[in-house]
């Protein structure tokens, strides 16, 4: 299907709308309310399906509405089933101990996604580091680790590796990406804990002697519910459509009936309205992409690229827009352009590039992943301050570019001058690491 430049002008919209009215005051009281969000969502994406349909490509329309069902099965099912499970207690709020609640989410966010992941630890991590005043380093790191960088290894992990698998990616091609996923997280955890400990330096010696005093043993609630994580793990990995979709519908249906109503509602204060956001934004997405697919598809042999550029550009996009159709729109660009070998019609050495790009720069800014935004809420919700969106990209290009940065010139460019210049990225930020660690605590 050919199309002009102006039928991508639905989709920007759309993605305009989700980075802007959130941030301006007017708008954003508005924006919040789901059926705000679905009401976008249909102005701008029914149009566009009706014309596509109506100009006889109606496979077009059908297929980017499977999509969406099964991308809102995976993430519907995630969400509730790690809406029943609730991790207890108050452990003593040390760098050690904040760096290991990160490193178990940095594993859990491949296996129940970023936002079960994120949803499931962030209080825990906030209630243990309720005693201490500096704190908010941490849930920004949380941010950066559990939902984002950690979702890298399985479909599961983040919607833009589900929109893959999708399309084709078997679902075992990720944990190819195992070296970067552990590169980055990696040094993202060691900064964690040399900043963590010279944050625990700052303390007040009451605070210290609180937190050293009030401690509850963890306690695991809920945990019927990771049967259902594994039956979605499963369907995921070996049922096809509409099977699939059916076995995580159970799946979740199986939490619902099994789960406490003191775990989830008490505990975990589960609300549906994170969920029905998502359901109301992406349905404007996958409609609206469409034509933008259908045009960037026409553009793609036109466009110089290479792994560097596809990496600065998905990350790019993905750093202020939402990471998800942003994968699938260079995804689909990839596709138009040769080289060997392929995996799911995309040149190999593309797709690691988009990947990379689309889940690790979603934590560049507040609005790159969904699960961001959320994290944020739940910590404001508690009392703990957090920074301002300007104040966010201040701490993610101080903190997360550097590594990303360093993950691109060892693992994507070619030059030996680049992995050169990757190694000395790398000992510049283990330098500013130790140089934190020596303020000892109190």
């Amino acid at each position: 299907m050919q199309v002009s430049w102006w039928a991508i002008i639905p989709f920007v919209v759309m993605l305009l709308s989700i980075a802007i009215a959130p941030l301006v005051p007017s708008l954003a009281h508005h924006w919040e309310k789901p059926r705000t969000q679905l009401a976008v969502a249909l102005l701008l994406g029914v149009p566009v399906a009706a014309w596509v349909w109506l100009s006889g490509h109606h496979h077009l329309v059908t297929h980017a509405l499977h999509e969406y069902a099964s991308f809102i099965c995976l993430l519907g099912s995630l969400f509730i089933i790690s809406g029943g499970i609730h991790l207890a207690g108050d452990i003593k709020a040390s760098p050690r101990n904040n760096t290991i609640f990160l490193s178990v989410g940095a594993v859990l966010a491949s296996i129940i996604g970023t936002t079960g992941a994120a949803m499931l630890l962030i209080r825990p991590i906030l209630n243990t580091n309720r005693e201490r005043q500096h704190a908010a380093h941490t849930v920004i790191y949380a941010i950066f680790v559990v939902a984002n960088c950690g979702g890298l290894l399985t479909p599961l992990g983040d919607p833009p590796l589900f929109l893959g698998m999708l399309r084709g990616v078997p679902f075992t091609w990720t944990f190819t990406l195992f070296p970067e996923w552990l590169f980055v997280n990696i040094l993202l955890l060691v900064s964690y804990y040399c900043l963590d400990r010279s944050m625990l330096a700052r303390e007040d010696a009451d605070h210290l002697s609180r937190d050293a005093s009030d401690i509850t043993p963890l306690k695991l609630m809920g945990a019927v519910n990771f049967v259902w994580l594994a039956g979605v793990v499963c369907s995921v990995a070996f049922l096809p459509t509409p099977w699939r979709e059916l076995a995580m519908i159970g799946c979740a249906a199986g939490s619902w009936i099994t789960s406490t109503k003191e775990v989830r509602f008490t505990r975990n204060e589960f609300s549906w309205a994170p969920i029905l956001e998502v359901a109301a934004i992406f349905l404007g997405i996958f409609t609206t992409m469409i034509t933008a697919l259908q045009y960037l598809d026409s553009m793609a042999p036109k466009l110089p690229l290479n792994e560097i550029t596809f990496f600065l550009f998905s990350g790019g996009l993905s750093s202020v827009l939402d990471n998800a159709p942003t994968y699938a729109t260079f995804f689909e660009l990839a596709s138009q352009l040769p080289g060997d070998p392929r995996v799911a019609g995309v040149p190999e050495f593309y797709l690691v590039a988009i990947s990379l790009g689309s889940v690790l720069c979603g934590a560049m800014t507040y609005i790159g992943n969904g699960p961001n935004f959320m994290v944020r809420s739940v910590a404001e919700s508690q009392g703990r301050p957090m920074p301002s969106f300007g104040g966010y990209v201040v701490w993610s290009v101080r903190e997360l570019a550097p590594v990303l940065a360093a993950m691109v010139l060892l693992f994507i460019a070619d030059p030996l001058w680049a992995k050169a210049l990757g190694a000395l990225v790398v000992l510049a930020i283990l330098a500013r690491a130790a140089v934190r660690a020596r303020r000892l605590p109190r």
